[in-house]
């Protein structure tokens, strides 16, 4: 009981100072917890005293000074939401470590070479806005209906009732939690080991925000919305020459799918920072991979022995995207979707990775290289360093999880850039 009363009165503390205004909410559950005169309650409130003090100087999402590029494939914003503005310019740089032992860095994304034509084909078909299909080649296919519904039950971009992809992620690694413990498959967990794996599931998903919003604006890689359309060297503000007959790979009208804009009317959207590397991918590589740690499944990137994992063998799960509730941006109900996973949480990494494609928000590979077949490569590197979100929240995992020697986060020393 002492260890669930620290935990809540933790988590309270926490919460309350980040979202003063759902403090009744918070209350009312911290009610339910217990005795909160407990040595427990005590300790709680002094970790959770200790940990925002500690982050007390974290930067905010301003992107103040941040000057966008206009130079062939320089991030600017979504043509479709002009005035949409950018997101977390300075947060990754100037951020330190919550849990790392290292800034994990990656080899730059590709440009106009034969895997990045691949690419932008690729997400053309399979991410374009469906009133645009029938604009498609015919030597592009269009996206399936298996593919919508990848696209949108991975989403969750920020929107109401719904937040961002963290949550999902939570919930996902919760219901494994529910029902089988590292040491007996059979049992839940117990309250002290759900502490230490959540510990360790938002520690690493903190460092993924951190180093992935770092890499996205050290490389400030455009999304396909500008790519497509100005692919062409004659289109966009760095046009270079004069072409009467432009690349047949650009698409001067071209508009995604885009991130779901549920339970709002308007526009959906290319969200307002750059794509290389997938934020998506790396969130929930490294929150699905530290958690196959913890239950000692599915190998390593570090040592390339990298398998599918059990650990949702016999579970289903339906987002919130498409539970028969949530609506679409005009204000149609999408229809309840269950959907299982017989490869475990290594399957939701490589899925969740190329969701992003299917809403026409990302390449391919801002979450991962390919193969001939197009299947993941997620241990090529050029340069010594892998490509995509999913060996960046990969690496972010194994760091976290070995610098804990398996038991718990330890506090990182990585200071911001300099």
């Amino acid at each position: 009981m002492r260890c669930r009363t620290a935990v809540a009165a933790a988590a309270y503390a926490t919460l309350s100072s980040l979202y003063p205004g759902q403090s009744p909410f918070f209350d009312l559950i911290l009610a339910g917890v217990g005795d909160v005169a407990n040595a427990g309650h005590a300790f709680g409130l002094t970790v959770a005293t200790a940990i925002l003090a500690d982050r007390a100087l974290d930067p905010d999402a301003t992107s103040a000074g941040y000057v966008p590029s206009l130079a062939r494939s320089g991030h600017r914003p979504d043509p479709d939401n002009p005035g949409q503005g950018y997101h977390g310019a300075h947060y990754g740089a100037r951020s330190k470590g919550f849990g790392i032992t290292a800034r994990h860095e990656l080899a730059p994304p590709f440009l106009d070479n034969p895997a990045y034509v691949k690419a932008l084909r690729e997400v053309r078909g399979q991410g374009i806005m469906p009133e645009l299909m029938g604009t498609l080649p015919n030597t592009i296919p269009g996206r399936t209906v298996d593919q919508t519904l990848i696209g949108l039950f991975w989403a969750y971009d920020g929107v109401a009732e719904l937040g961002t992809p963290p949550r999902l992620y939570n919930q996902i690694i919760r219901q494994v939690a529910m029902t089988r413990s590292p040491g007996n498959p059979a049992v839940p967990n117990t309250f002290a080991e759900n502490a230490h794996l959540f510990a360790f599931v938002n520690v690493a998903m903190a460092d993924a925000g951190i180093l992935a919003w770092d890499q996205k604006f050290i490389y400030n890689f455009w999304r396909p919305v500008v790519g497509i359309r100005e692919h062409d060297r004659s289109m966009g503000p760095g046009a270079t020459e004069a072409n009467n007959n432009v690349s047949d790979d650009c698409d001067s009208q071209w508009l995604p799918l885009g991130g779901p804009r549920t339970n709002r009317l308007g526009k959906n959207f290319t969200p307002p920072f750059p794509a290389y590397p997938s934020g998506h991918a790396t969130f929930g590589a490294a929150a699905f991979h530290i958690t196959r740690l913890f239950y000692g499944q599915g190998g390593r990137l570090q040592t390339n022995t990298l398998v599918a994992d059990t650990l949702f063998q016999g579970l289903e799960f339906t987002s919130d995207e498409l539970n028969g509730v949530s609506t679409d941006n005009k204000g149609t109900v999408r229809p309840r979707h269950r959907r299982d996973f017989a490869d475990g949480l290594w399957q939701m990494i490589e899925e969740n990775g190329r969701s992003r494609v299917y809403l026409g928000v990302h390449w391919v590979f801002d979450a991962f290289a390919v193969k001939n077949n197009n299947r993941p490569d997620f241990t090529k590197k050029i340069g010594g360093k892998y490509i995509g979100g999913v060996p960046l929240g990969l690496q972010i995992a194994e760091d976290i999880f070995d610098f804990g020697a398996g038991q718990a986060p330890q506090k990182s020393l990585v200071p911001p850039r300099p």
